[in-house]
């Protein structure tokens, strides 16, 4: 045997050991979801009344004093407790998840790099259930009663009333919702908003990687107003209103992301100075305004003094 295999065995030992760490952690990762499952099954009839409360609050308002939903396929309200029970599973158990996701990642991170990495972690989940939240309670219902708003509240509610005459002439138009296709709308609003709360954390992330600047999200700022504005277009319901809202919303996160970048920045900044990466002094003297160096370049600059 030779000293390249003697290298190529010792090399493959500490990969199967991360193979293998890798996974029990996603073992339990899979075990904590299907748990979750489980238990979000259990209440699956109560979450789903939760979730068309703005559809249940909207039918009210347009003049049905019992809102009804209905399934046309057996298996149908099944499913659809199915896809609740996932959703919400996933919800219940990311703490798992993300315990066993950092337990994966910590050993191989410096202790700056720990510090940085855990506020992340932790701020994700509750920024996406704020945008969840928020798409629950103030989206989702100014949508509905722009669907269904285009509906006669006087016809609708004879239509639904036991007591309500015959209709004399022409056809009677009333919505008769299915519990899927209603749920579906609920669902991609509250992804949708939920992923876009997470503007703050991923433009954060990428500033603490380099790949971003505060300098640079400012001067890019007019043509993120008009992705923000395609992106209001694109996952609300052609209501001006609950694009404006959508807009607002997403662009104080870009605002916030520049803010939070900035500091990132500023503490790179200082790093380096302490460093002794940054001549303050030089830089005064040629009217330059100091800039951010890489360590790498001033290091062999340093050495061919």
């Amino acid at each position: 045997m030779t000293a390249s295999d003697n290298q190529i065995d010792d090399s493959a030992a500490p990969l199967i050991e991360h193979l293998a760490e890798l996974r029990t952690r996603l073992i339990r990762s899979v075990l904590a979801f299907v748990v979750g499952m489980i238990i979000c099954f259990s209440f699956g009839s109560a979450i789903l009344d939760f979730l068309l409360i703005p559809i249940e609050n909207t039918m009210r308002d347009l003049g049905n004093p019992n809102p009804v939903m209905q399934y046309t396929a057996p298996q149908e309200y099944f499913f659809t407790l199915i896809r609740i029970s996932m959703v919400c599973g996933l919800a219940v158990s990311f703490p798992v998840i993300a315990h066993q996701l950092w337990r994966f990642v910590a050993p191989g991170l410096y202790k700056n790099e720990k510090s940085a990495f855990l506020p992340f972690l932790i701020a994700s989940p509750v920024l996406f259930l704020l945008g969840a939240a928020f798409a629950h309670f103030v989206v989702v219902p100014l949508a509905m009663q722009f669907f269904l708003g285009f509906s006669d509240a006087a016809s609708y509610l004879s239509a639904m009333l036991a007591d309500a005459e015959p209709s004399t002439g022409g056809i009677e138009i009333v919505f008769n919702g299915k519990v899927n296709e209603s749920l579906d709308i609920t669902l991609k609003m509250i992804v949708a908003f939920g992923l876009c709360f997470q503007l703050p954390v991923l433009l954060t992330l990428m500033g603490k990687a380099g790949l971003v600047s505060a300098e640079g999200l400012r001067n890019v700022r007019k043509y993120a107003l008009v992705g923000i504005l395609l992106l209001a277009a694109l996952v609300t319901p052609p209501d001006v209103v609950t694009q404006m809202i959508l807009f607002v919303v997403v662009y104080g996160l870009y605002e916030v992301s520049i803010f939070l970048v900035s500091r990132v920045d500023a503490k790179r900044e200082k790093q380096l100075r302490e460093d002794g990466f940054y001549d303050d002094e030089e830089a005064a003297d040629m009217g330059v305004e100091t800039m951010d160096q890489d360590p790498i370049v001033e290091d062999v600059k340093d050495r061919d003094l």
